[in-house]
């Protein structure tokens, strides 16, 4: 019962810190691109060249057939997008308490909230990222609709895996250098086991479920139903209630890992 009410402890402050969250975000924001001549330009720059190229090579070189009756490149954006803010999120998070040593050894500083920053950070690209998904929409000629609403839900569940593996790999990075590049690894795997370039009709049906069980999958497809399929969350109800099932065990095992690390983090900085 105590780590149920540290973690209530620790969502109390970043609502308490969230002025100091906002401030720190910011400033892990331009840091990215300090230096350079366009300065932040860069950070939309970027996704934006991204997904032109995607466009000119799945939509005019290979000439990708429609998925489901869409045009395969709003497809395939659908379910990039998140998992851009995931592996952002997570790779930033797991080494955001190493480049911030400085800050760890102050007694009255927050550690826990440093992971949030570079989540945060993260959410302030993908929003780009989203305003371009429903632009690349209405260029095809799709109208908004009710369901676009439920991206909101997704944003939150995306906040709360990234943070409860965020917890968990940035303190054991403390420790453990190797958990950074193991971290790597797992999303550069991730990211081809997830049905974001194929559709999971692809794969035999008996071996579905197992693919299934990858939590960013719910959130692939969660875009997909709310741009594409017309559906919302709650009928995907067995799915909706394993992926809470296992972010909240994450959130909880995170907290709890942090929690105890936390003391020592001084020591082997």
């Amino acid at each position: 019962m105590r780590y149920f009410f540290a973690l209530v402890n620790l969502i109390r402050d970043i609502f308490r810190n969230r002025k100091l969250l906002w401030q720190m975000t910011k400033r892990d924001f331009k840091q990215r691109y300090l230096g350079s001549y366009l300065g932040i330009l860069w950070a939309f720059i970027q996704p934006t060249i991204t997904v032109l190229i995607f466009w000119f090579v799945f939509q005019v070189g290979f000439k990708a057939m429609p998925v489901d009756n869409f045009p395969f490149i709003l497809w395939l954006v659908c379910g990039m997008f998140p998992w851009f803010f995931i592996s952002d999120s997570i790779s930033g998070a797991t080494n955001s308490i190493l480049e911030n040593s400085f800050l760890v050894k102050k007694i009255v500083f927050r550690v826990e909230l440093l992971p949030i920053v570079k989540i945060l950070s993260a959410l302030v690209l993908h929003i780009f990222f989203v305003a371009v998904l429903f632009l690349m929409f209405a260029i095809y000629g799709y109208s908004l609709s009710i369901y676009n609403l439920q991206i909101i839900y997704y944003f939150f569940a995306m906040i709360c895996l990234s943070l409860g593996i965020s917890w968990l790999t940035s303190s054991l990075t403390v420790f453990l250098r190797d958990v950074g590049q193991f971290v790597a690894m797992i999303l550069q795997f991730g990211f081809w086991g997830t049905p974001i370039f194929w559709n999971l009709k692809m794969i035999p049906e008996e071996f579905q479920p197992l693919l299934q069980l990858n939590p960013v999958y719910y959130l692939v497809e969660g875009y997909r139903q709310s741009f594409i399929y017309k559906e919302w969350f709650w009928q995907q109800d067995y799915l909706t209630i394993y992926f809470w099932f296992v972010t909240l065990t994450v959130m909880f095992v995170g907290a709890i890992c942090f929690k105890r690390l936390r003391p020592h983090f001084a020591d082997v900085l």
